[in-house]
């Protein structure tokens, strides 16, 4: 097997990446890698493995970041003081991250993929004067990377996936306790009946500029000083060029006005949130939890997804409508 290294997205045909990637989600998909081709914090590259006949095996994008916005990617905020790599392994936005190989592959020749995985990333970090890390791993992938590293995982957060059974979201709230059920509907109901409100369903491409306000606002009440209105109109915008029809929004307008939105992403066998973010001066009932959960949720039957991802935080009002929890984990290469 060889390994290389390549400078963008554009150099893997879309479907020999999309092969590795649509089981890992995403974050990892060859369309959102392009998208974040076009953020001027970091240069990107790509780690690949491949066999004697060039098949694809394994694969990994690669940031050598030189500004890192959120400080929960920044490695003096969630790693030991002694480990402060400048490279990210990996999806670098998502907080779902996983090495890349191919379907089918047993399990010494993937070890022997992740290795060499490995060892190409870690000379891409030592060529610019540095180290990689792997941020927010997933239960699976930080067990099979564990033991190519020196010191043991590290547990950052909780990640909350919501099975979706059957073909409707009545389905869905049958197959929670009685106790939620009432409380699903009641939450629904009242949302419904909001005198004033319209539910709007648009590309993020219709609606960015509005909803980057709300975005902003949401960052900032949360004490992200960095995501002001020109980074988060950036951010948005950057997305709706980038993923076009597949950037998906469920927004309440209260006549012209948005006061809040969900943005997600059907992928796979799964949706994704991406952000949600209401306008708190103007209350409605249960607003967020409808755009959180029930209207993601009805889009997802929709188009025959069978999962939503619900991402980090307020894990137990998650576990709540449903959720599976695991963990997120990284990996750090040590200094030499």
């Amino acid at each position: 097997m060889t390994t290389s290294i390549v400078e963008s997205i554009h150099e893997v045909p879309a479907a020999e990446w999309e092969h590795l990637a649509r089981p890992a989600g995403l974050y990892l998909s060859h369309r959102w890698l392009a998208g974040e081709e076009e953020d001027p914090t970091a240069t990107c590259a790509y780690a690949l493995v491949r066999d004697p006949g060039g098949k694809l095996l394994a694969a990994t994008p690669l940031y050598l970041v030189r500004d890192e916005p959120n400080d929960s990617y920044q490695p003096e905020t969630v790693l030991p003081p002694h480990l402060r790599p400048r490279v990210i392994a990996g999806a670098r936005r998502g907080y779902h991250n996983t090495p890349l190989t191919a379907p089918g592959l047993g399990p010494g020749r993937r070890d022997a993929c992740l290795a060499l995985l490995r060892d190409a990333v870690r000379r891409f970090a030592g060529h610019h004067g540095t180290t990689h890390w792997w941020p927010y791993l997933t239960t699976e992938a930080a067990t099979r990377l564990a033991p190519l590293y020196p010191d043991p995982a590290l547990h950052l957060e909780d990640d909350a996936l919501i099975p979706l059974p059957g073909t409707g979201i009545d389905d869905y709230i049958s197959s929670l306790p009685s106790q939620r059920r009432a409380g699903i509907r009641r939450e629904r109901r009242a949302f419904a009946a909001a005198a004033g409100l319209d539910v709007r369903r648009q590309v993020l491409a219709d609606c960015w500029e509005d909803a980057a306000v709300l975005l902003a606002g949401h960052q900032q009440d949360h004490g992200h000083d960095r995501d002001g209105l020109d980074a988060m109109t950036g951010l948005l915008k950057r997305q709706a060029t980038a993923m076009g029809s597949e950037a998906r929004v469920a927004a309440a307008y209260d006549g012209p006005r948005m006061i809040g939105f969900c943005l997600s992403y059907h992928y796979g066998a799964t949706t994704w949130i991406r952000a949600v973010a209401l306008d708190r001066r103007h209350p409605a009932p249960h607003l967020y939890f409808n755009l959180m959960y029930y209207l993601p949720i009805e889009d997802a039957y929709a188009h025959g997804t069978t999962a939503l991802h619900a991402g980090m935080k307020a894990i137990e009002a998650k576990r709540r409508r449903g959720a599976g929890v695991s963990g997120l984990y990284a990996l750090a290469d040590p200094p030499s």
